[in-house]
């Protein structure tokens, strides 16, 4: 038997994604149901040889069982079904930001923390896209030399606020008068340094996300994380300058053997013939990429590199279903 799956927010950007890749992957499914609000149940979604209607999101329907729910409907929907789901025993993936902080939940990136998920029942959170991408290129490295800093600028595509997002962009490429409504300044032509709400230290939502999350999937408060998160006008895929000083000084050569050799990371860093990776060129990989290694001039604890990966992919939806291939794995 196959295993038995609901996407709750199938309609949205993350939903549909997590559709397409679990069409691609060798996962045994039996049956998929799809759910989500009044204002989009009904329509009618393609998956392999079948036609899925999405069915209206109700706790009735969350007290069934199902092998593993996979939420990609925001925090507030998380917060009210996720826990009923959970009481009739289901296991819940959540994509939204609400559940990964809390100390009980575990925060997961496979590669770099799957092995906490071992014999685990009821809630686990998908990290934040950002996060993902730059602790997958971080890991190896840490087990081998111990961060001690971060310092990040992120340059994030508008695909992570979802359709009406991306919607925006393209009007506004067509028309710059376009007014703004999901973001509060145009986005075409432009760069916002403000993602999600600003807190009275200065710093954003998104951009302290990126220090906590940090923290918890590396199971270690000392990490010292700066982070400023960057919106552009890029349909889909992040990128993030990252600076990282360890506790022992790194080899040039043995940091691209490590990352070479990591599952998830792709290594393209070759400048002197213009390797490197871009959004536009990782699109549909569920890979992280990394380039522009360099030692830093002045301290020799210290490398910057370049990492990119589609967001909407790596940094939700494969990250996601990659939790459920750990844990079965983890029943063999």
């Amino acid at each position: 038997m196959g295993l038995n799956i609901g996407i709750v927010g199938a309609t949205g950007a993350v939903g549909r994604k997590i559709l397409e890749v679990l069409n691609e992957r060798n996962i045994n499914l039996d049956k998929v149901r799809c759910f989500a609000s009044s204002r989009t149940a009904g329509e009618q979604l393609e998956w392999r040889d079948q036609t899925i209607t999405v069915e209206l999101l109700t706790e009735e329907k969350m007290r069934e069982k199902y092998d593993y729910l996979l939420f990609s409907a925001g925090g507030d929907i998380s917060k009210e079904y996720a826990p009923i789901a959970k009481e009739a025993g289901n296991i819940v993936i959540d994509n939204s930001s609400y559940w990964r902080m809390h100390e009980e939940i575990p925060l997961v990136v496979p590669e770099v923390n799957g092995h906490i998920l071992r014999d685990y029942k009821g809630i686990i959170a998908n990290p934040n896209c950002s996060t993902i991408q730059m602790v997958m290129a971080l890991a190896p490295l840490h087990r081998v030399y111990q961060m001690k800093r971060i310092v990040v600028s992120t340059y994030q595509a508008v695909s992570g606020s979802g359709n009406k997002a991306i919607l925006e962009l393209e009007k506004q490429n067509d028309d710059p008068n376009y007014p703004p409504s999901v973001y509060p300044k145009p986005i075409a032509a432009n760069c916002l340094p403000h993602i999600d709400v600003f807190y009275e230290n200065g710093f954003t939502k998104e951009e302290l996300k990126m220090v906590n999350e940090t923290q918890k999937i590396f199971n270690d408060e000392t990490i010292q994380v700066n982070a400023t998160a960057v919106r552009v006008p890029v349909f889909n895929g992040h990128s993030e300058s990252v600076t990282v000083t360890f506790n022992s000084t790194p080899r040039l050569l043995e940091v691209r053997e490590l990352l070479s050799s990591e599952a998830g990371i792709t290594l393209l860093d070759d400048p002197a013939h213009l390797k490197y990776p871009t959004p536009l060129e990782i699109q549909g990989s569920d890979s992280t990429f990394v380039g522009r290694i360099r030692k830093d001039l002045f301290d020799p604890c210290t490398l910057s590199m370049w990492i990119v990966a589609d967001n909407l992919r790596k940094g939700a939806a494969t990250n996601a279903v990659q939790i459920i291939e750990k844990m079965e794995e983890m029943k063999h």
